[in-house]
């Protein structure tokens, strides 16, 4: 299998400096890095994959089976990894995409050295003594919505998601980006994402490991963040003046300025 095809992977950058790989969440693709990239690229060698399902990818590849559970979107990342024989390159993963980084570097721990979490999130639905931020019957009413009609549940959720309603054009592209996902597939994104719960998971991540968290995110509040950052020992937690969910986007400055001191920090 061409992985190269089948990710749409692209490499840019420097090609002497230390590998970081970005990777999208729900309903995203690897546009969403753009404003990223460029500031990176100068100084590390960076690459760029979209999930199967997602963005430029091959849908042919795609299986219900396989992208029914995180572990199928880390072996995409491991397949990455490998297909570009990496070595202890930097995973940054926004919103699902940090935990996806989780199990990959527990399945590939010479491949991935480091971890950048861009609002995640290890389980989304509260539970006594947790609080993920949204009840089971919000996230089944949330399924449910999705279910019946992607696109209209996409037009009212991206905008919520993004934040910055002052800021109308951010959520127009969340909107645009949910809208060009192949409904099927993302309903299977959707429920992977919402009922995971990789709390368990956190304990076992070795390697160094930046917590990036919103002031404020109605997908992952602070509590989460928090609940991340003592989950993983020897963590580091940023909490960015930020609002929403994609804090690449809606202030890449902070986010950019936090990655980058993290990276300069690793040596």
């Amino acid at each position: 299998m061409d992985i190269r095809r089948r990710n749409n992977v692209s490499v840019t950058g420097n090609p002497r400096g230390r590998v970081v790989v970005l990777a999208h969440g729900f309903g995203c693709d690897q546009n969403m890095w753009r404003l990223t990239v460029p500031v990176l690229a100068e100084n590390y060698r960076v690459v760029l994959f979209d999930y199967v399902g997602s963005g430029g990818s091959d849908l042919s590849a795609w299986s219900e089976e396989r992208y029914s559970s995180l572990k199928g979107y880390a072996r995409d990342v491991v397949e990455v990894c490998e297909e570009l024989d990496l070595e202890r390159a930097v995973f940054v993963g926004h919103s699902v995409s940090a935990m996806v980084g989780v199990l990959a570097a527990r399945e590939a721990p010479d491949r991935i050295g480091a971890l950048v979490m861009v609002a995640p999130s290890p389980r989304y639905v509260d539970e006594d003594g947790y609080r993920g931020g949204f009840s089971a019957e919000d996230i089944d009413e949330l399924l449910a919505s999705l279910e019946l009609n992607y696109l209209g549940w996409s037009a009212t959720m991206a905008p919520l998601i993004m934040g910055n309603p002052d800021r109308p054009a951010l959520g127009e592209e969340l909107t645009d980006s949910f809208c060009a996902t192949d409904p099927d597939m993302a309903r299977v994104f959707a429920r992977t994402t919402f009922l995971s719960d990789s709390r368990a998971d956190l304990a076992g991540v070795t390697v160094p490991t930046l917590v990036l968290e919103c002031a404020q995110d109605m997908i992952a509040p602070p509590e989460v963040g928090a609940y991340v950052h003592h989950a993983i020992g020897g963590s580091t937690l940023v909490t960015l003046d930020a609002t929403g969910h994609c804090p690449q986007l809606s202030a890449p400055d902070a986010t950019n300025a936090a990655i980058t001191e993290f990276l300069a920090g690793l040596g």
